[in-house]
């Protein structure tokens, strides 16, 4: 995702963003979102992705907490041609991933426990090349950022609900603010939607040239995609605006592969996936020794272990 596209999807929040501020209060409500959305642009360039980081109680691990992990996120950053990431854990029983931060130069991949214990050392190993692909595709930034002021406008539009009339208009009253709280919203996701879908199937392709193995990949969203329907995820309820960031979405009820989904269908996916496996050809690449040794294969991570760190 090219910056300039950044910038205008980025300008097109702002005006929505202004817009509600002007149903609110006018002018002045006007100039006075543009303020706030402009600070909240730039706090957001800075500081979005320790945001969300901190809202999923994610830690950091290393190569002496985590070596497993730490090491294949190393080897797949590697291949990508990317520095090394941040790598972070969250402690949610959900399957699932994100990568997040501003550039390849400041980012972070972070997986949950669930991830770690339900998929396999070649099915993990394709979720981290996903997220490696947005972050070489420069989609983090976009997806922090978005997430950040999307959820801005969430609370302005419901802030609406307790303004009456103002000098400068009639206010939206009572109608028109229960449609600002619809509509103001809706127009943020369909924003988010539009750009999340295309760089989902974009991550997808290259991070399984990454880890040279399409199937892997595959394998590992049929697995995230049945658990996400059964197990919740109580803080990705509690913040739907982030749920475009991860790889498969955390939030409940997911639809179909529509206008309003964060994310394409996981068929459409696999089935993109099968196709290009069979252009690949049966044999693609395969980890290194040093990252094959240490993985069971029914097992992949094991349980947390007390002389070597939860996730060693």
């Amino acid at each position: 995702m090219s910056y300039l596209k950044t910038a205008i999807l980025l300008a097109g929040l702002t005006g929505l963003f202004m817009g509600v501020g002007y149903l609110i209060g006018g002018a002045t409500g006007a100039v006075i979102a543009l303020v706030v959305a402009a600070a909240t642009n730039l706090f957001a360039y800075w500081n979005s992705d320790r945001m969300v980081l901190s809202m999923y109680g994610a830690h950091e691990v290393d190569q002496s907490t985590a070596p497993d992990l730490f090491n294949l996120v190393a080897e797949l950053a590697g291949r990508a041609g990317l520095p090394m990431p941040r790598v972070f854990v969250m402690d949610e029983a959900q399957p699932n991933a994100f990568a997040t931060g501003r550039n390849p130069q400041n980012a972070a991949v972070a997986v949950t426990t669930g991830l770690m214990q339900s998929l396999s050392r070649e099915e993990l190993a394709g979720v981290i090349a996903h997220e490696l692909a947005h972050i070489r595709n420069h989609d983090t930034l976009l997806m922090t950022i978005t997430a950040t002021i999307a959820g801005a406008i969430s609370m302005l539009a419901q802030f609406g609900m307790f303004f009456g009339g103002n000098r400068d208009n009639n206010g939206p009253g009572i109608i028109g603010s229960i449609a600002m709280m619809i509509l103001a919203p809706l127009g943020a996701m369909l924003v988010q939607m539009a750009i999340s879908r295309t760089r989902e199937y974009a991550a997808d392709d290259l991070g399984a040239r990454i880890c040279g193995q399409p199937t892997w990949l595959a394998s590992a969203l049929a697995k995230i995609a049945n658990a996400a329907h059964v197990v919740p995820n109580p803080e990705a309820e509690r913040n739907p605006a982030t749920a475009h960031m991860f790889i498969i979405n955390p939030l409940s009820g997911q639809g179909m592969d529509n206008l309003f989904t964060t994310h394409p269908s996981t068929e459409n996916r696999i089935a993109a996936l099968q196709q290009l496996a069979a252009e690949m050809g049966a044999h693609g690449g395969t980890l290194s020794a040093s990252t094959r040794g240490n993985y069971p294969r029914r097992s992949p991570w094991g349980r947390p272990s007390a002389s070597r760190g939860p996730w060693g």
